[in-house]
């Protein structure tokens, strides 16, 4: 028999939040636990409940107070976690082409010599990983992922460089992820993708969501390029592998 999992501390956010915190570091398991309770309020609503917010280690669910209050709430949230254990159950499985180094991924060669290895080694590590997509943040489609390998992780830079390129794959202390628009980052630039993980007009507008799996497939300049204008109009290049 499974021992009961721990219950999520509540933490107040303002006067219309509340933070369920599984965890206070990045873990897999209390990320699971986060995206099932998220699954289970989406499927059965709680009334008063307004928006649902959910991260790495914790779920920030916005209220309306009027509605109901935040013992009120919290005692619901509490039971709604003991109640909904994390699956795998009908994980979407994603393959993103990605174009390593050069000026694509201007830090591979940096990555290798810090990880005193070389750029090959640094790329067959990074496309061999299985992620998880941990959570969606910072700009739109930006999504972070799980996952990556040991040998792999390495501190941030010291100086965040304050415009990156869209598309832009990345690692970053135990993480890698994928970066959907330009914008400042202190991660280590490995590559590009075509992909657009966010299209405002595009339906659906975000294509990943916390919970999908992903791995990545290198291909060269000519590939990429062939690939990002046919992504600019529209087409899907990230293959959906299941289910």
């Amino acid at each position: 028999m499974a021992e009961p999992l721990s219950p999520p501390r509540l933490l107040p956010s303002g006067d219309s939040a509340i933070t369920v915190e599984f965890s206070r570091t990045i873990d897999d398991a209390a990320n699971r636990r986060v995206l099932a309770l998220d699954r289970a309020i989406a499927a059965e609503p709680i009334a008063g409940i307004t928006e649902t917010v959910p991260t790495y280690r914790s779920l920030l669910v916005h209220y309306d107070p009027v509605q109901i209050t935040f013992d009120a709430l919290g005692e619901q949230l509490l039971a709604r976690a003991a109640k909904a254990p994390p699956t795998e159950g009908g994980t979407r499985r994603w393959r993103i082409p990605i174009t390593y180094g050069g000026e694509h991924g201007i830090d591979l060669e940096d990555v290798a010599k810090a990880l005193q290895t070389t750029p090959d080694e640094i790329v067959a590590r990074h496309a061999a990983g299985d992620y998880r997509v941990a959570m969606i943040g910072f700009t739109p489609g930006w999504s972070y992922l799980s996952g990556l390998d040991k040998f792999l992780h390495i501190p941030r830079r010291k100086e965040p460089r304050l415009v990156t390129p869209a598309g832009t794959i990345s690692i970053g202390g135990i993480q890698t992820g994928v970066q959907c628009l330009a914008g400042p980052s202190g991660w280590h630039l490995l590559g590009r993708t075509p992909v657009r993980t966010y299209q405002l007009h595009r339906d659906p507008t975000f294509l990943l969501e916390p919970g999908d799996a992903v791995s990545f497939t290198a291909v060269d300049a000519k590939t990429f390029a062939e690939q990002d204008r046919a992504a600019e109009a529209g087409e899907f290049i990230a293959e959906l592998v299941a289910p």
